[in-house]
C-alpha cells in the first residue's frame, strides 16, 4: 500500500473494514513476517504463529501502516513486549502511525538503513488530541502504554505535534536517535519521497 493511500484511507480504515487487509503473520525459521493493518484479530493470529513457531524471536515489521482499533493494538504490542521479541522494519519496509508503536514494543528494536517510520497525531469520536489538555485521560491510553514498554513519554508528544491525524510525518535518523527508538545509532531511514510510495 502506498503511504499516500495511507494518509487517504486512514479515516476510511476506521470506517469501513472491507477497505484493509489485517495483519497476517509468516513464519520464516526463526523470524516472523507481518504485513498489513492491526485489528482486534491479530493478537490471536499472533498467538497462534508463536504456538506453532516456538523458536521466533523476531517479529519483522514488513508493511504496518497503522491499526483501526488504538485499544486492539496496544494489548497486541504489549504482548510482543512480554513475548521479549526484537522488533525489526528492514529497508524495504514500512510502519506508520500504531504500527510505530508496534515497532516500539520490541525488546530489543532494529532500523534498517532505508526504513521507512511514520508518525501523526490522532482524533476520532469527535475528539482532536492537540485540542486536549495534556491531563486529558484520553491521552492516558497511550501514556500508559509507552510507559509499560519503557519509551519516554516525550515521544508520544512529538508525534502529536509531528503532524495532523490526516497527514504523516516521516521520522528522520536524527529524531529516531532523539527518542532511542533503537539500540544502536539508527542508519538513515527513507526519504518522505521514498516512502510516499512504497
Amino acid at each position: 500500500m502506498k503511504a499516500y493511500a495511507i494518509l487517504t484511507g486512514l479515516a476510511v480504515l476506521t470506517a469501513c473494514a472491507e477497505q484493509y487487509t489485517p495483519v497476517s503473520f509468516v513464519a520464516q525459521g526463526d523470524q516472523i513476517i507481518a504485513t498489513g493493518t492491526i485489528d482486534h484479530t491479530t493478537l490471536d493470529a499472533f498467538e497462534e504463529v508463536i504456538a506453532q513457531n516456538p523458536q521466533a524471536k523476531t517479529l519483522v515489521l514488513q508493511q504496518i501502516e497503522g491499526s483501526v482499533d488504538d485499544d486492539a493494538n496496544v494489548i497486541f504490542s504489549r504482548v510482543v513486549h512480554q513475548n521479549g521479541m526484537t522488533t525489526v522494519v528492514p529497508s524495504d519496509g514500512l510502519v506508520a502511525s500504531g504500527g510505530t508503536d508496534l515497532f516500539l514494543a520490541g525488546n530489543t528494536r532494529v532500523l534498517q538503513p532505508g526504513a521507512c517510520v511514520g508518525v501523526h497525531s490522532w482524533s476520532g469520536g469527535g475528539l482532536v488530541a492537540t485540542e486536549l489538555p495534556e491531563d486529558d485521560p484520553e491521552h492516558d491510553r497511550y501514556l500508559d502504554y509507552f510507559e509499560d514498554i519503557g519509551v519516554d513519554e516525550e515521544f508520544y508528544w512529538f508525534t502529536l505535534e509531528a503532524a495532523p491525524a490526516d497527514d504523516m510525518h516521516w521520522m528522520t535518523a536524527a529524531e529516531a536517535n532523539r527518542f532511542d527508538m533503537t539500540d544502536r545509532a539508527a542508519p538513515r531511514l527513507g526519504s518522505a519521497t521514498a516512502c510516499d510510495e512504497r
